[in-house]
C-alpha cells in the first residue's frame, strides 16, 4: 500500500471507508447509500452534490471489490504517467460525466414510459410516482473506472492483457473496444437489470472528451 501513488491510495481508502460506513450505518437504520447515492433529478431526494458522492458508494462487496481492483491495477499506472493532479481531475470528470449520462437516460425513461402515470406497480405493491422516482438511485465508481480503462487503452494500446475467461492475451485497445461494445449491447437489451450500462459508457465518453481536450491544448496527454 505504501508503494501506491497518493491519489490512487486515497481513492481506495475513501471508497473502502464509505462502503463499511454504509454497512455499519445500515445496522443502525441509517441509509448512507440513500443519502449519498445519485437520485433522479426530478425526485425529491436529489441533491446536486450527489453527482460527486455517489461514486464513492457501492451496493455490495462484489461491486466495490471489482471497481477498486481496477483502480488499483490501472489507476496507479495513469497516476505515475500523468501525476496526481491530472489523474484526480480525470477520475472526477469521468465519474461526474457518468452520473450526468445516467440522469439523461433516466429522464428518457421517464418521458417515454412514466410521465403519464400517477402510481407505479413495482411487483411488490403499488406506490405513488413520487416514491418510485426516489427509488431511482445510482451508486458506484464504475463510470470513473471505465474512464480509467479507456485512458489505459489509449496510453498503452498494445499492452498485452490476460482477461478471464479468454485463454490468450489481447491488446489493451481491443480490450477497451470490446468492453464498450458489450456495455452498449447490454444497455440496449437489458433495461431494468439494475446496472447503469450507459453510465459506464458515459464515463468513457467524458474521459475521451477530456483526453482530446488535453491533446488539443498540449499536443499530448501523457505528462
Amino acid at each position: 500500500m505504501n508503494n501506491l501513488p497518493t491519489v490512487t491510495k486515497n481513492l481506495l481508502i475513501i471508497n473502502v471507508l464509505c462502503f463499511f460506513g454504509a454497512v455499519v450505518g445500515e445496522k443502525y437504520g441509517f441509509d448512507l447509500n440513500g443519502i449519498c447515492g445519485l437520485h433522479f433529478f426530478m425526485a425529491s431526494d436529489f441533491k446536486l452534490w450527489q453527482l460527486i458522492t455517489y461514486m464513492f458508494m457501492h451496493a455490495n462487496l462484489e461491486h466495490i471489490f471489482f471497481n477498486m481492483f481496477a483502480v488499483w491495477m490501472f489507476g496507479r499506472t495513469l497516476e505515475h504517467v500523468w501525476g496526481g493532479k491530472r489523474f484526480l481531475i480525470y477520475y472526477m470528470v469521468c465519474g461526474i460525466g457518468a452520473g450526468l449520462i445516467q440522469e439523461l437516460v433516466q429522464y428518457g425513461e421517464y418521458v417515454m414510459v412514466l410521465q403519464d402515470y400517477q402510481q407505479v406497480d413495482t411487483g411488490f405493491g403499488i406506490i405513488p410516482m413520487s416514491d418510485y422516482l426516489n427509488m431511482m438511485n445510482t451508486v458506484g465508481a464504475s463510470g470513473a473506472v471505465y474512464g480509467i480503462l479507456l485512458a489505459f487503452g489509449m496510453l498503452f494500446p498494445n499492452s498485452q492483457m490476460f482477461v478471464f475467461p479468454i485463454p490468450f492475451p489481447i491488446k489493451a485497445k481491443y480490450f477497451v473496444i470490446g468492453y464498450a461494445v458489450i456495455e452498449l449491447l447490454l444497455g440496449m437489451s437489458r433495461a431494468g437489470d439494475g446496472i447503469a450500462h450507459f453510465a459506464h459508457l458515459g464515463g468513457m465518453l467524458f474521459g475521451l472528451l477530456l483526453i482530446l481536450y488535453w491533446k488539443k491544448n498540449n499536443g499530448q496527454f501523457y505528462y
